[in-house]
C-alpha cells in the first residue's frame, strides 16, 4: 500500500509542476484508486501485484467513503460560511440590525426555518393590511412584532366603544380617533424599529392599484365583498399574494390566494357574492371576542411563512375554524379555469 501512496504523492506533485489543475489532478489520483481496487477485486489474492496493492480491497473502500465524507463536510461548511458571507452588510455599511433589534428578535433567529437570513427579509418586506378591526387587530399587532420593516394599514374608520370586545389594538381613551392612527401608536409603541403607513380613507379603484404595487404582500380582513373582489382584482393583476380570512360568530376562514405561483384567487374558490342576508356581518349575528384574535393570529403566521419561505402555507387550501366545537378542516382549492380574474 505504501508503493501506491508514494505514487500517488509522485503523481500529484508533478501534475502540480507542469500546471494541471486541481480538479484534472484529483481525477488522476481518483483513476489511480480505481485501478488500485479493479487490481484487488479481479487478479488471484496469490498475484504480485495485488498483493504489491495492499492484497484486499475493503481499506481502499474505507479510504473512499471516509475521503467522500471529510469532502462533504468541507463542502457544507463551505456554504455555510457562503450563506453567512451573503447576510452580513457591505464593509463600510451600518448593521442591519441594532444591538437591541437583536436582543428583541433572538427567539426567531434561533428557528431554523428563520434565522438571520429570514429576520433579515422580514425587515425588508412591505406588508399592506387592509382593515384595522377585528382581523387586522391582532394581524398589525403581531407584523409589527415579529419586525416587519414596513406595515401599511387602510380604513377609513374611526374608533367605537361596541369595536373594544374584540378589536384589541384600540383602547378606550382612543373612542373618535381613526383606525389607523390608533392603530399605527399601538404597533411604534410595540416596536419602534419598524415604519408604519397609515392610510385614513377606503380603499377604492382609483388607487387601489397604486397603493398595492408598493407593497410585497397584502392582507385582508375587511367584512364586505366589495372590498373583497377589488383586493383580489387588483392583487392578481399585479402579481402580489394575497392573504384573506373571514369570521362570523364562532366560526373563520382563511387562505392565500396566490394564482402567480399556482394557487386559485379568491374569486376562483367565491365566484358569486352571497345573496343578500345569507352571510350576516358580525354587526347583524354577533362574534365571539378571542375568535377574531385566532384567524388574525393565522394571518400574521401565514404572512410570516409567506415572505420567508418557511414551512407549508395555505395557497391551494382554505382553513376553516370553528371555535364552538373546537374544530379545524382544511379543503383543498384549485384554479378555476373559467375564472374571469385570473384564468388565461
Amino acid at each position: 500500500m505504501l508503493t501506491v501512496f508514494l505514487l500517488a504523492v509522485a503523481l500529484w506533485a508533478f501534475a502540480t509542476l507542469f500546471g494541471v489543475p486541481s480538479r484534472l489532478r484529483a481525477a488522476l489520483i481518483f483513476g489511480l484508486w480505481m485501478l488500485v481496487v479493479l487490481i484487488n477485486l479481479t487478479l488471484p489474492s496469490e498475484s504480485s501485484l495485488r498483493l504489491a496493492t495492499g492484497g484486499d480491497v475493503r481499506p481502499w473502500l474505507v479510504l473512499a467513503l471516509s475521503v467522500a465524507l471529510i469532502g462533504a463536510y468541507r463542502f457544507a461548511l463551505l456554504r455555510l460560511r457562503t450563506r453567512a458571507r451573503a447576510s452580513l452588510p457591505p464593509l463600510g455599511a451600518a448593521p442591519l440590525f441594532s444591538e437591541a433589534e437583536l436582543s428583541r428578535y433572538a427567539r426567531h433567529m434561533m428557528l431554523r426555518e428563520i434565522g438571520g437570513p429570514g429576520q433579515k427579509r422580514l425587515k425588508q418586506s412591505k406588508v399592506l393590511v387592509i382593515g384595522a378591526g377585528g382581523l387586522g387587530s391582532p394581524a398589525l399587532l403581531y407584523l409589527a412584532a415579529t419586525g416587519v420593516g414596513t406595515i401599511g394599514v387602510i380604513d377609513d374608520d374611526s374608533v367605537e366603544g361596541s369595536n373594544l370586545q374584540r378589536q384589541v389594538i384600540h383602547t378606550d381613551a382612543r373612542i373618535g380617533m381613526p383606525k389607523v392612527v390608533s392603530a399605527a401608536q399601538q404597533m411604534q409603541a410595540l416596536n419602534p424599529f419598524i415604519t408604519v403607513r397609515p392610510y385614513h380613507r377606503r380603499l377604492t379603484d382609483s388607487d387601489a392599484e397604486t397603493l398595492f404595487a408598493g407593497y410585497d404582500l397584502i392582507l385582508d380582513g375587511t367584512d364586505n365583498f366589495d372590498t373583497r373582489y377589488l383586493a383580489n382584482r387588483t392583487a392578481v393583476k399585479l402579481g402580489k399574494p394575497l392573504i384573506a380570512a373571514a369570521i362570523t360568530q364562532w366560526e373563520g376562514q382563511i387562505s392565500l390566494y396566490d394564482p402567480a405561483r399556482g394557487g386559485p384567487c379568491f374569486q376562483c374558490v367565491f365566484p358569486e357574492r352571497p345573496a343578500p342576508g345569507l352571510v350576516p356581518t358580525c354587526a347583524e349575528a354577533g362574534v365571539i371576542a378571542p375568535l377574531p384574535g385566532v384567524l388574525g393570529t393565522m394571518m400574521a403566521l401565514e404572512a410570516i411563512k409567506t415572505l420567508t419561505d418557511a414551512g407549508a402555507s395555505l395557497r391551494g387550501s382554505l382553513l376553516i375554524y370553528d371555535g364552538l366545537y373546537g374544530e379545524i378542516r382544511k379543503i383543498n382549492t384549485r384554479p378555476r379555469p373559467d375564472c374571469p380574474i385570473c384564468a388565461g
